[in-house]
């Protein structure tokens, strides 16, 4: 059964600033890059454990895709897939762990 697809205002912002970055050299690689990002999220409507565990945190309810050099951080609720994070392959995950471990929404 599939599930509803939430993003988190945190997510939302993270995918502009992506985007952004991107667009200063690129905009139709900027546009391909969230494309690729939106569409593999709203993949996990229907196949929410295909992500693997986040390994920094050990907790089969967060989850995370891999899109190029960026991760999408989920977690898994009981009704929804909430997307918590996108963020870069070499960023830090341990300044988000409130968000990420934070309350449902």
């Amino acid at each position: 059964m599939a599930r509803d697809l939430g993003w988190s205002p945190e997510a939302v912002e993270d995918v502009e600033s992506i985007a952004s970055y991107i667009e200063r050299d690129s905009p139709w690689y900027a546009k391909a890059v969230v494309s690729r990002i939106v569409e593999t999220a709203e993949t996990l409507a229907d196949f929410p454990e295909m992500g693997r565990m986040v390994p920094e945190i050990g907790d089969p309810l967060i989850r995370e895709r891999l899109v190029y050099s960026y991760r999408i951080i989920y977690r898994l609720e009981p009704q929804r897939v909430l997307i918590a994070a996108v963020i870069h392959g070499r960023r830090l995950l341990q300044p988000m762990l409130p968000r990420l471990e934070g309350e449902q929404e």
